[in-house]
């Protein structure tokens, strides 16, 4: 029997070097542009070394959008440990600067099996621990559970950001100034005005 095909270190420099090109291709030119020889030639790297670090081209778009999901599971775990954990997820799920590459790996998942459940495997990992936070904190604001769920409350906010989100790099625009009004309203009566960055809990919010 043949032995299996060496595959490189996962924390060589090449390989990152190779996710990087992968992720700007898509950025740039969407899902379907992306293939060994190109991600090669804009890493900089020879062909061949795309298929010593990933079997497949798959292997290639999971690790890249693994990457990301770990990240993103990263600052998502830090929006909810911080002194205003609402505000904080609320400014994260409304950040733009990964909606483009969402959007390419959705496209990407209708057509990979693969993907679509990667997607989704890491999707259950946000909405877990949003709802466990939100669990925690329902008391603390006087959220009633019998009136809006934490799992509810988790959907309704992480839905409005990402509908926004898409509309916004759409250019859409119709409703979102008020829909922001609202839930600014909403955020300052819990939590009251944005606080500078890092600002530490303080002992009654704990």
């Amino acid at each position: 029997m043949a032995a299996p095909r060496r595959i490189g270190s996962p924390d060589a420099k090449n390989r990152a070097i190779l996710l990087d090109a992968a992720e700007q291709l898509m950025l740039e030119e969407g899902y379907a542009a992306v293939s060994s020889r190109r991600v090669a030639s804009k890493a900089g790297l020879k062909p061949q070394l795309v298929h010593y670090y990933f079997r497949t081209m798959d292997d290639l778009f999971l690790a890249v959008f693994r990457r990301r999901g770990e990240e993103g599971l990263r600052r998502q775990a830090e929006a909810l440990a911080s002194a205003q954990p609402l505000r904080a997820l609320w400014e994260y799920s409304t950040d733009p600067a990964g909606t483009a590459l969402t959007m390419e790996f959705v496209g990407l998942a209708n057509h990979r099996k693969a993907i679509r459940a990667e997607i989704a495997h890491y999707a259950e990992r946000f909405r877990a621990g949003q709802i466990e936070a939100l669990s925690s904190l329902a008391e603390r604001y006087g959220i009633r559970p019998d009136v809006c769920p934490p799992a509810v409350l988790t959907v309704l906010m992480t839905s409005i950001s990402r509908v926004i989100v898409m509309e916004k790099a759409l250019g859409m625009s119709a409703g979102h100034a008020e829909t922001l009004a609202l839930v600014e309203k909403h955020l300052r009566r819990l939590e009251g005005g944005p606080q500078p960055a890092g600002t530490p809990r303080t002992p009654q919010s704990e």
